[in-house]
């Protein structure tokens, strides 16, 4: 057998099996995170299958999934992960699709009594749903409103663009949503048919990945789930498909809250999964291709005047069986013409004269080093990564060999790759069969939209067209024309108390290094200092405001935007630069090899940002262009309202404008950003990560020591932006659907402090949960409440203490009434020691793998040098965790949400009368 043609064998390092019923199994051991499994149930079937009278019922059989099983009836199952700390809604949670039905639970494994529930819970999730009448009616609402948050303009065009788009298939006739008039109606039969209809082991896998004993646990799934029965009748499980009928679509769709006027070309083709080594190649040559397409559009957009808002083109995936090149094109206003013509003579261009060797090969080369990066991480990856190729491997028959073997593999077909092979995609995808333009907009810009003859005629012009080829303008070079002169570390303080070292550099720069083995091959690095544009009047705002943004795409050293980004192609560096409101810096990722790298960025931020008026004036133009339907959008209005009336009307806080973009002066910015990275005295730089202080040390003397300083220590001013005392309430009636969202904000002064931020964060979870049990469960009016408690100190201690949802109009004054009365309930007698304990489980679990994750000590060491915190105060969480308590919470309660400041903001349909 050719080697291209045989399958690629599973990653070696999975145990997986079938049981005589068909069900099958995946498990890999894998230590990160620690003491940590995932456990993903996947189920072969979606909304596809679904009868004329049960549209919408995979997706709510999914919901009821959590609504009462054999071993834990009615919400007994949430309740009892709560309190073994898994959060509902974040960490566990499903998914329906068109093909698959999909749970996901993390859980603790270091309790045996809790990994042994989790495998109970699969199995009752795989066929154990009580399917209880009373909660059936229950869930109706939650349901429906999880469908109502999804309304709006882009739904209502969709409706008219779908049937054109799948061809009316079988796709186009069952959105995994369903449909009201079924979902408001049906029978609790008709539910229980299709789940025994489906959910049955011969279409259903269990996956597991994490920190388990794999014999155990492949034992435990033998003895569980082998006793799943399969329908005696079993119905055949067809297989849909799209079938190419050569024929092209046109639609266009328009809507009065639409802000943009779009152009989307879809060119159809037979999609090709990825199941031996052919393929594998296969792939590797699209992601060249679109890693060089993108690079030709990222350009186009760079100029003064880009032709378009957005445009690009990308080969994936399109739905079942289908690939597509999808080309798109967000048009400037009164522009559709020229940005679609700027898209497709990009495709034409490439159709003639194809990729420029110099493309290719450095594609390949960035290709080869992010593959290899990929491959030194291998021995930290999380455990997510690992389910969503076992996901695939068994719901698609994607290939899923591993990452040795896709490292190999890799490194074998890439350098044999030729020009020929992405020019290949070109001309398969040159062809005007199978093609799809779907257009939309704002209403208003109906008439001038194009039909399809004028989108023909602007094709065929293209092709007449005397384009010239592609010039790639990139040259590699050094990033620093000269070298910094060093600076000396005159203090090193060694931070016992967390595993790490403060190094002060003879400029007044402070450092702190952690390295870590929580991550391979990963070091995060970040710059903070207090300041911001709070340091300059509301006149230079709009400058200060878009300094960083302006900086930052203008490139760096010798680069251009577009040069730097190939540049830093092929490597992990990841960088940005802000300047905030009340502070500016830095926020970084490298591997070690490419930390020199990284600092010399950072070196050049510092002492010679790059100023191009060309970047100014795209930004400009791109800002013009997209603030002229910006009103349109209930939600914009929304927010901006809720911006506003929160930042007490400081101009600072009010929406963006025509007025406002002409404050902008370019000169202004790049001095504005200048001096706040004029300072290194005043900034703290943090490592994090895989390297050997030793060797950090004279990196950080050459490129950080260097730096320039005035040991000004500037702070932060506090311009006194924040919500107004009293009680406000302000309805914004927007938007034509029947759909509300409502915002409550309690806000004030506070106390800032590690025990109180965290007692604060139990405070918003309690309240989270009863919301949860009132708002969904019991009144079933809401699909996902949220709570959230944001507290700061710079510039001034302050907090807000936010509730939000989205519900039914007419339901509006009723549950804010609910959701108020929760919150009286929480002074009067406080939470439930239960929901107190869940807090301190969930809480307590996530704090475990905080302190073996980078990212949580890069944050945390940011953050408390910007606060000037005591360092050490992670190391009290277990004692502040243990004194939290009922009593406490309630006392919290009663100091931050008295209710004298609360801020009520409510978005209603532009035509309900159901609030005054």
């Amino acid at each position: 057998m050719h080697p291209e043609h045989g399958q690629l064998p599973l990653d070696p390092a999975v145990r997986t099996g079938k049981l005589a019923n068909g069900f099958t199994y995946f498990i890999k051991r894998n230590i990160n995170p620690k003491n940590r499994v995932i456990f993903y149930l996947a189920n072969k079937i979606g909304s596809l299958v679904e009868t004329d009278d049960q549209q919408g019922l995979a997706h709510f059989m999914e919901h009821m999934n959590f609504n009462g099983t054999t071993h834990f009836p009615k919400n007994d199952l949430v309740d009892y992960l709560q309190k073994v700390g898994v959060r509902f809604g974040a960490d566990i949670n499903a998914y329906t699709s068109f093909d698959e039905t999909v749970y996901q639970l993390p859980l603790p494994t270091d309790k045996p009594e809790v990994l042994s529930s989790g495998l109970q819970i699969m199995r009752d999730w795989a066929q154990g749903a009580l399917l209880d009448s009373a909660e059936i009616e229950k869930e109706r609402g939650v349901v429906l409103e999880e469908k109502r948050l999804g309304k709006g303009a882009a739904q209502r065009m969709q409706q008219k663009y779908f049937p054109v788009l799948f061809s009316n298939s079988r796709y186009g006739q069952r959105l995994p949503i369903g449909l009201d008039t079924i979902l408001n109606n049906f029978k609790p039969m008709t539910l229980s048919r299709f789940y025994h209809d489906w959910y049955r082991p011969n279409l259903q896998a269990l996956i597991v990945v994490g920190d388990i004993n794999v014999n155990e646990i492949e034992q435990a799934i033998k003895q569980k789930f082998a006793d799943l029965k399969n329908p005696v009748h079993e119905k055949i499980r067809t297989k849909y498909i799209f079938t190419l009928t050569g024929s092209n679509n046109f639609v266009k769709a328009t809507d009065p809250e639409e802000t943009s006027t779009q152009v989307q070309v879809l060119i159809k083709r037979q999609a090709h999964p990825v199941k031996n080594a052919g393929d594998y190649r296969a792939f590797i040559v699209r992601k060249l291709f679109n890693h060089m397409l993108s690079n030709r559009y990222l350009e186009l957009a760079q100029q003064k005047q880009p032709p378009f808002i957005y445009g690009g083109a990308n080969l994936g995936g399109f739905l079942g069986n289908i690939d597509a090149l999808n080309m798109q094109v967000v048009a400037n206003p009164g522009e559709v013409e020229k940005g679609f013509k700027a898209v497709w003579r990009e495709m034409e261009r490439l159709k003639r004269y194809g990729f420029t060797a110099s493309e290719f090969e450095k594609a390949k080369s960035d290709y080869l080093k992010n593959n290899e990066n990929t491959y030194k991480q291998r021995h930290t990856a999380y455990s997510e990564q690992f389910v969503g190729e076992y996901l695939s491997y068994f719901l698609t028959g994607t290939a899923a060999p591993g990452i040795e073997k896709e490292y190999s593999l890799t490194k074998a077909i890439v350098p044999l790759l030729s020009l020929k092979d992405v020019d290949t995609i070109a001309s398969y995808f040159s062809s005007d069969s199978n093609r799809d333009i779907i257009i939309t907009g704002p209403e208003h810009a109906k008439a001038d939209l194009p039909d399809e003859a004028s989108i023909n005629k602007w094709i065929t012009s293209i092709k007449q067209e005397n384009i010239s080829r592609y010039k790639n303008s990139f040259t590699q070079k050094a990033l620093l024309d000269t070298q910094p002169i060093p600076g000396k570390i005159i203090k090193q303080v060694d931070l016992d108390g967390i595993n790490a070292t403060e190094l002060i550099l003879s400029n007044g720069a402070k450092a702190i290094l952690k390295p870590t083995k929580f991550s391979d091959n990963d070091i995060l690095v970040k710059a903070i200092a207090p300041g911001g544009s709070s340091l300059f009047s509301d006149a230079d705002y709009e400058s200060a405001n878009v300094a960083a943004y302006l900086v930052t795409t203008s490139g760096l050293g010798g680069y251009s935007y577009n040069n730097l980004n190939k540049f830093l192609a092929g490597t992990t560096i990841a960088s940005g630069v802000f300047l905030a409101d009340y502070s500016q810096g830095i926020q970084a990722a490298a591997s070690p090899g490419e930390l020199e790298t990284l600092l010399q960025m950072f070196y050049l931020y510092f002492t010679a940002p790059r100023k191009d008026s060309v970047a100014f004036e795209r930004y400009k133009a791109e800002t013009k262009a997209s603030l002229t339907d910006r009103k349109n959008s209930p939600e914009n209005r929304f927010y901006d309202t809720i911006s506003a009336v929160s930042g007490n009307y400081s101009i600072r806080r009010t929406p963006p404008s025509i007025e406002k973009l002409n404050q902008l002066d370019f000169n202004k910015s790049y001095q504005i950003f200048r001096k706040q990275f004029s300072d290194a005295a005043n900034f703290t730089f943090t490592f994090v990560g895989d390297f050997d202080i030793n060797k950090v040390k004279p990196l950080i003397e050459k490129y950080l020591g260097s730096l320039p300083a005035t040991f000004l220590h500037e702070k932060a001013k506090d311009l006194g932006i924040q919500p107004p005392a009293g009680k406000i309430t302000k309805i914004v009636r927007a938007g034509i659907e029947p759909k509300a969202t409502v915002s409550l904000k309690f806000s004030g002064d506070y106390d800032y402090s590690y025990a109180n931020n965290l007692e604060m964060d139990a405070l918003a979870e309690v309240l989270q949960i009863r919301l949860i049990e009132r708002l969904r469960e019991e009144e079933s009016g809401v699909y996902s409440p949220g709570v959230n408690a944001r507290y700061n100190k710079i510039p001034s201690s302050r907090y807000v203490f936010s509730i939000s949802f989205g519900c039914a109009p007419i339901n509006v004054e009723k549950l804010i009434a609910s959701a108020l009365d929760e919150v009286d309930k929480m002074k009067r007698s406080g939470p439930s020691p239960i929901n107190t304990e869940k807090f301190k489980a969930e809480k307590s679990r996530t704090h475990e793998t905080q302190l073996r994750a980078n990212d949580f000590w890069s944050e945390y060491l940011n953050d408390n040098a910007l606060n000037e915190g005591d360092i050490y105060a992670v190391n009290d969480f277990n004692t502040v965790l243990e004194k939290i308590t009922p009593e406490s919470i309630k006392r919290k309660a009663n100091k931050y949400l008295s209710g004298n400041n609360l801020i009520q903001i409510i978005l209603m349909p532009q035509n309900s009368n159901s609030i005054k």
